[in-house]
């Protein structure tokens, strides 16, 4: 049995009896693309086997690494854009207490994980400067070209803060890249200034590479056992390889979005009841909409965090256009639990739930929102876990990564790669000015 579970059972008046086991020879054959290497983009499937089949040398210089790091700084800055931050973001977000980088460095056992190189904005960077202070910190940048325009201008402000507090020479022991094996400039900058540096494996996409030194150092530094966190990928790993759709919940969830889908269901929300799994859905909605949307088609990833989103989404999820669909990710049991206190009198009309607990009405909401959307003609699906635990996690993640690419060659396209990113990159170096796109520069800039 799965260590977690998929539940489609709300989908009866959306999907009839026989529609799943019709979609069982199609996703035989997606299996067999994506197990055999036949399908589209089939140079970056390592992410399968990964959890079995990694570095194990590289593994135990990240964990010697991260115990570097949380020995001499009480900041580690993480600089990536894309799949280089979002994996890392949420792993610690969700494996942690809510306000973890909240707290005085005397009350964390580990450095706060901060982020940077994911926008342009200055006032971000001045911000994150500012929160730093004085405090001991060390810089992960992750970029397999080390071209990136976010995250290299990120690099560049915090590589001279460091040699500014430290002098250049300690500055270069307090930067880990995170970079192509063989080429690129970030590459070449580690060899030639000796900074530490792991490997973003050829095969493994960006939105896949949570589990390579891409997520595993600045999750390993903030005090995650990441051992368990690969053990809970490994174990997923072999959990979804049958392709019975009644056995594989992975396989059944990317066969059941796209009966959806092809009903018109074309937006899926994924939601959840827990405030620090925002950034899971972050991670989420980049592995889904960058693997399935091209070729003018694929399910639009959006996301709802509940019962927050309750009062601002609600309404339009419940009457709103009838394109939606939602998969809840539900954690049966949270870290903490805490009681509703009794009270004398009843101004709040709550005596009624006296001596029940939060996690019992957050409960109670799922389902009955889950109701609510349903006889709305929402679909709902719902993924449970049983905790917020790193090899629940690493289950977790697999599963998502496994369905998405089912879910791309049942409908047609390439589940892993990106033409469509580049679109923007072009057109901001040529009104940025950069060597090689002048004339583009003066035709956009007419338009503008």
């Amino acid at each position: 049995m799965a260590h977690i579970s998929f539940d489609a059972s709300k989908l009866d008046k959306f999907v009839h009896d026989n529609e799943l086991g019709e979609m069982q020879a199609l996703v035989n054959a997606a299996d067999a693309e994506l197990r055999n290497g036949t399908g589209a983009g089939s140079d970056f499937r390592d992410w399968l086997n990964l959890p079995e089949d990694y570095d194990k040398d590289e593994f135990a210089r990240i964990q010697a690494a991260a115990k570097k790091i949380q020995s001499t700084s009480k900041v580690l800055v993480v600089i990536g854009i894309g799949g280089s931050y979002l994996g890392a973001k949420m792993a610690v977000d969700f494996l942690h207490d809510t306000f973890y980088n909240y707290l005085p460095d005397d009350q964390r056992d580990f450095p706060q994980i901060l982020f940077a190189g994911n926008s342009l904005s200055p006032s971000y960077v001045h911000d994150l400067i500012h929160l730093i202070g004085d405090r001991d910190f060390s810089v992960n940048v992750i970029s397999k070209s080390g071209t990136t325009t976010e995250p290299s201008i990120a690099f560049r402000i915090f590589k001279q803060r460091l040699i500014d507090k430290y002098g250049e020479a300690e500055a270069k022991s307090r930067i880990y890249a995170t970079t192509d094996q063989k080429r690129g400039a970030l590459k070449s900058e580690a060899d030639a200034e000796g900074y530490e540096s792991f490997v973003i494996p050829d095969g493994v996409g960006g939105r896949y590479s949570v589990l390579t030194a891409v997520g595993l150092l600045p999750i390993a530094a903030s005090g995650i056992d990441i051992d368990q966190l690969m053990t809970g990928a490994r174990d997923a790993m072999n959990a979804y390889t049958d392709t019975d759709l009644t056995k594989n919940e992975a396989y059944q969830y990317a066969a059941y979005r796209n009966i959806l889908y092809r009903k018109g269901f074309t937006t899926e929300l994924l939601e959840n009841y827990e405030p620090n799994m925002q950034y899971f859905a972050e991670w989420w909605k980049q592995l889904m909409g960058e693997s399935e949307g091209k070729n003018e088609k694929g399910i639009y990833p959006s996301s709802a965090n509940f019962s927050t989103d309750l009062h601002s989404l609600g309404q339009y999820i419940q009457e709103g256009l009838r394109n939606l669909m939602e998969t809840v990710v539900f954690i049966d049991k949270p870290n903490h639990d805490i009681d509703i206190p009794k009270e004398d009198g009843n101004l709040d009309g709550l005596q009624y739930l006296e001596g029940r607990t939060m996690h019992f009405a957050n409960t109670k909401a799922f389902q009955g929102v889950t109701l609510a959307h349903t006889d709305g003609n929402v679909p709902n699906m719902s993924v449970h876990i049983p905790d917020q635990t790193p090899y629940t996690l690493g289950y977790l993640i697999y599963f998502f990564e496994v369905a998405v690419a089912i879910s791309g060659y049942l409908n047609g396209i390439n589940p892993f790669n990106q033409p469509g990113v580049e679109a923007y990159k072009t057109n901001m170096f040529a009104l940025l000015g950069k060597p090689g796109f002048e004339e583009l520069g003066e035709k956009l800039n007419k338009r503008l």
